[in-house]
Parts: structure tokens; C-alpha cells; sequence
């Protein structure tokens, strides 16, 4: 549907409707709880073509009526089912050097640099009715994703709900066209949405498949249960699975090249009622590690971490829950680390970004290459700085302790709520007090929080519940101190009202969501000799936590207002990433 707004705009420029009749016409189709642009076509005010002509010229590009178009299914099957279903668009004519598509979004730049290096090929945008291009969906989409590309596959899912699959169908199955180009438009489509997992789910009569984008599983599209074995044995032949074992969870990744990154994929495949359920987490090797400032860290914090970094031993820890981003943390630390003169070595579950110049390791377990025994092997190899990416048990954490108090920087994570509940967690991994006082040099607490669309974030102010659910949740004196320092107010406001923040809205830039991208929200401890003290004094959490605030450390939640009130996300977000 056209934006009522420009709609409008568009019958009065051209003359379709007087301002009388536009208001008129308004007026029924609100009290019928209809939107204005089927109104108009649905009681015949304004042909859709007319309407739809109008359109294109408004945003620049040819019109094409797709009814009168003879189509051949070679060049509409060039946009996958799943793109042209979300994002209303197929191909319609295709010559040596361009692409023709029909667009109910000619604005979608994502699409069009999708199809451009998907196809190699110049792509022409033009602008249809959607009643043309539902159609021209319904006649070529519908056959070819149901019908056409999965027959015979139907046998095969017979066979498995008898309970037996021979391991040569199956590998038939993985091989076919339809099966691949299926696990292959799941793959490049999970590319193009930014998405970091794919869950291909099970169901009684059909199979889910969700993407994970900017934090948030978003359903994608739903797959006939006739491809269901099929897809499952197609992703354990990249990974190298066992094609003949459906009771046992497996694990492995594979790589692949999508236009001019190489991604890796792990692999997770769990036996459920209803078959196999397989979640594959995205790994861009190829990705370059991002600087303090791109990762999120204000002012304050990242002069913090500048110094922390520079000391020649000592641990770093960065804490959070599963999928709070602390690798990527990790990895821009040794980026300013990875030096000529500094030999790094790291150990790691999985390897997720290739680091030119760091000497990295993955862990195997079968193999007995746990973190443990190759922090033990990294001993005898001269290291400068040693990177583990998780503290799991007391083996570990007992290796990386020695190893910072013996001249090394140990960079490492655990997964702990808050950045002052790290110290007595090591505490409780029968480390002694004394030497996590004198070993750990930073903590540094994280969160995501998703960032609004800069093409359609707006500015509001907070109505009068949302101001009372802010004052109820934080110390208002400390955050307006905080906006204060931080020059995001001026004149010594005393409560949040009259305040303005932002929130969002959602265009064709960030589908719709309002969103678009992540950063981290954190706060960072640093273990000075005050801190030292109460740690030897065997402090609690919640003691060292009111010193560290006194000394001046933000918590997670005041460094996500910060960032609201800057416009970086909502105060929507920050709520409901501090309170998960």
C-alpha cells in the first residue's frame, strides 16, 4: 500500500481527486475501517493503473503493467520465491547486459545490490500495479516451489515417516536441484537480511524457517514437509555429518562464497519429535575487527580501555550472556594489540573472524584440545598475549590466572550478569582472593541494543507512562547528571519530562523494523587499589558494585539512556534488553 500521505499528495498534484472529494472519500474509508488506497480501487474512484502510473513518474521509474507481459520462467525464477514474496518484486525481462524487475518498492536499494551481485547483471527498476504483480506470484511462484521443484520428494518424506530412510536417498535427495536451490536461497537470503542464525524447524505438517536479525528471530517462510529430509541431509553433507544417524545431536560447519565474502557456517543439528531441527550461526571470516568507537564505547570507557590494554600482564575480561557480542569485543582488542613485536595466540570455540597476523586455534574435544590443555601448550610458545575465548571451569580459569600473573596479558570471557559479579564468580571457581585482586586488570560488562534507522527514526517526547516506568526504573538524579556531563541537556532539568528521545518508525531501509544494526551498551570496571582492598576484604557483589558506581563506573542500563538520548536506539530497546 502507497503511504496515505503521498497518496494523497499524488491525486491532488495530478488532479485524480479535488481536495473535496479527497477528503470525502477519507472520511468513508475511515469509517469503514479501510485502508484509503483500496478504497479508491476497490469502489472504482481511480483505476489501479492510473494510480499505480502516477506513482512510478512520483518516484521516477517506468510504469509496467504486468498483466500484458508474456514472462518466461527462466528469468522470473532469477529473484528467489522467498525475496519476491517478502519484498514484492520479480524479474520480467532479462538481455545480455540487464535485469528488468517490477518493483512495488522502487526505493529498495538493498534488493537491487542483492540482484546486482547475485546476477552479475545491470538491474532496470520499474514500478507495477500490485494486483499485476500478485498475479504474475501466484501463477509462476506457486507451481514451481510446491509442485514442480518438489516432485518426487513427497516419496521420500513417505519413507521417513515409516521410519526408515536409506542413506542413498537421502544423499540423492541432498543432491537434487530443487533441494539445493532451496538451501541455497536460505543461505544467500540470510546473507542479504544481515541475519546471524537460520533455524530450520520441524513441524507436523510443514517445516519453519526463522532468521535471527539484529537479535530478534523473525519468521521467514514456511517449507512443505515433502523437503524436510531433504534440506536436513543437504546441510549435513556441507557440514560432513553423518547422513545415517536422526537420534544423536551433531555439530560441525562448513564454508561457502557468496559474492565476494566467504562465510562460514556452524552447524548445530538436535533430534525433536517431529525430525531434525538444524540452527546454523553465521561466521563472516572475512569481517574486519571494529574500533572502540564503532563498537559503542563512549568517551569515558574507552580511555579506560586504551590504558588497560597497554599494561603488559594481567587479565581482561569481557562478561555477558550468550550472544551479547563479547567475542566481537575480543577480537577488537587484539586488532589494537596485533603488532610485529607481539606474538598472540589464541584458543577458540569456534574460530569467528580470521585475524592476519594472530596465530589462532580452534578447540577439540575429541581430540583432548580443550582450552585448558592449549593454554598450557600456548605457555611454551612465547606468547605475548593470550586470548581464551570462554572461562568455563575451574581448570581454566586456574591456567589463565597463572598465566597473567607470570608475565602474559590474558584476554578471556565468562558469562556473568554485570561487570562486578565477574570477581566473586572467579571466587566461587576456587581462585583466591588475593590473587583475582592482583591478576585482573579490567572487566568490561556488555548488552546489545538494536540502532534506530537513521532514514526514519523521529524525535517524540515521553507520554506520561512512559515517564512514569522510566522514573520507577532508574535514579533520575544520576541519569539527568549523566545527559548533563555528557552536554545531551543544558539547562538543569530535574525530571525526564519535556526531554525529547526518539523512536521508530520503519521504511524499506530497515524492513520495516525501524531498526537497523547493533552496538553494544556496557560498563567497565576497572580493578584499582581500592578495589583491590575490598576484594581481599571478600566484598560481595552487590558491595563491589555500589564502589565502583562511587567511583564512577556507568552500569549497562545508564550507558543505554545515554545512548537513547543521543538517538542512537530507544528507550523501548534499552528496557528490553536490560530487562531480559
Amino acid at each position: 500500500m502507497l503511504d496515505e500521505r503521498l497518496l494523497s499528495k499524488m491525486c491532488l498534484e495530478s488532479k485524480l481527486l479535488t481536495v473535496k472529494d479527497l477528503k470525502k472519500h477519507q472520511e468513508i474509508a475511515s469509517k469503514r475501517g479501510q485502508e484509503f488506497e483500496q478504497y479508491l480501487i476497490d469502489e472504482g474512484v481511480i483505476n489501479e493503473n492510473t494510480l499505480y502510473k502516477e506513482a512510478a513518474m512520483h518516484f521516477g521509474v517506468p510504469f509496467i503493467d504486468l498483466k500484458e507481459c508474456s514472462i518466461k520462467k527462466d528469468v522470473i525464477r532469477m529473484v528467489p520465491a522467498t525475496l519476491a514474496e517478502k519484498h514484492h518484486v520479480i524479474a520480467f525481462e532479462k538481455n545480455k547486459d540487464e535485469l528488468k524487475i517490477a518493483s512495488l518498492n522502487p526505493d529498495d536499494v538493498q534488493t537491487v545490490d542483492f540482484l546486482k551481485k547475485k546476477t552479475g547483471l545491470k538491474i532496470k527498476v520499474y514500478m507495477p500495479a500490485p494486483s499485476g504483480l500478485h498475479e504474475c506470484m501466484r501463477r509462476f511462484y506457486a507451481g514451481w516451489s510446491e509442485q514442480e521443484e518438489i516432485e518426487g520428494l513427497t516419496v521420500l518424506q513417505e519413507q521417513a515417516d515409516s521410519g526408515y530412510v536409506s542413506q542413498e536417498d537421502l544423499e540423492k535427495a541432498a543432491q537434487d536441484i530443487p533441494i539445493v536451490n532451496i538451501v541455497n536461497t536460505l543461505l544467500e537470503q540470510a546473507v542479504y537480511s544481515n541475519a546471524s542464525d537460520i533455524h530450520i524447524e520441524p513441524e507436523e505438517k510443514n517445516v519453519r524457517v526463522r532468521y535471527r536479525i539484529d537479535g530478534v528471530l523473525q519468521p521467514v517462510m514456511t517449507l512443505p514437509k515433502a523437503v524436510q529430509n531433504g534440506v536436513v541431509a543437504r546441510v549435513k553433507i556441507l557440514a560432513k555429518l553423518r547422513l545415517d544417524e536422526h537420534m544423536v545431536p551433531q555439530d560441525g560447519r562448513f564454508k561457502i562464497k557468496i559474492h565476494e565474502d566467504t562465510l562460514a557456517f556452524r552447524v548445530s543439528v538436535v533430534p525433536l519429535l517431529e525430525g531434525e531441527k538444524v540452527v546454523m550461526r553465521l561466521l563472516q571470516e572475512s569481517a574486519r575487527p571494529l574500533s572502540l568507537e564503532e563498537l559503542g564505547l563512549l568517551e569515558g570507557a574507552r580511555e579506560i580501555v586504551e590504558a588497560n590494554i597497554k599494561k603488559p600482564h594481567g587479565m581482561i575480561l569481557v562478561t555477558g550472556p550468550t550472544g551479547s557480542g563479547k567475542t566481537t569485543t575480543l577480537y577488537s582488542l587484539l586488532a589494537l594489540l596485533n603488532k610485529p613485536s607481539v606474538n598472540i595466540l589464541t584458543i577458540e570455540d569456534p574460530i569467528e573472524y580470521n585475524i592476519r597476523g594472530v596465530s589462532q586455534s580452534q578447540v577439540n574435544v575429541k581430540a583432548g584440545f580443550t582450552f585448558a590443555n592449549a593454554l598450557r601448550s600456548f605457555l611454551r610458545q612465547d606468547p605475548d598475549v593470550m586470548m581464551v575465548g570462554e572461562i568455563r571451569d575451574e581448570e581454566t580459569a586456574e591456567i589463565a590466572v597463572h598465566s597473567a600473573m607470570t608475565g602474559h596479558l590474558v584476554l578471556s570471557t565468562l558469562h556473568t550478569n554485570d561487570a562486578p559479579t565477574t570477581l566473586p564468580r572467579l571466587a566461587d571457581m576456587n581462585i583466591p582472593h588475593f590473587l583475582v585482586s592482583f591478576t585482573v586488570n579490567l572487566i568490561i560488562a556488555q548488552r546489545l541494543v538494536r540502532k534506530l534507522c537513521e532514514h526514519c527514526k523521529k524525535e517524540y517526547k515521553l507520554d506520561a507512562g512512559e515517564l512514569k516506568e522510566i522514573e520507577d526504573a532508574f535514579n533520575t538524579h544520576e541519569v539527568l547528571g549523566l545527559y548533563k556531563k555528557f552536554r545531551l541537556t543544558k539547562n538543569g532539568e530535574k525530571t525526564f519530562k519535556g526531554l525529547t528521545f526518539f523512536q521508530h518508525v520503519g521504511c524499506t531501509h530497515c524492513g520495516h523494523t525501524g531498526y537497523k544494526g547493533r552496538m553494544g551498551v556496557y560498563e567497565v570496571l576497572e580493578v584499582d587499589d581500592k578495589m583491590r582492598g575490598a576484594i581481599n576484604h571478600r566484598a560481595n557483589a552487590d558491595e563491589l558494585a555500589a564502589l565502583a558506581r562511587a567511583q564512577g563506573m556507568m552500569t549497562i542500563a545508564q550507558d543505554g539512556l545515554i545512548k537513547a538520548k543521543m538517538g542512537i536506539t530507544s528507550l523501548e530497546e534499552v528496557l528490553r534488553v536490560i530487562k531480559d
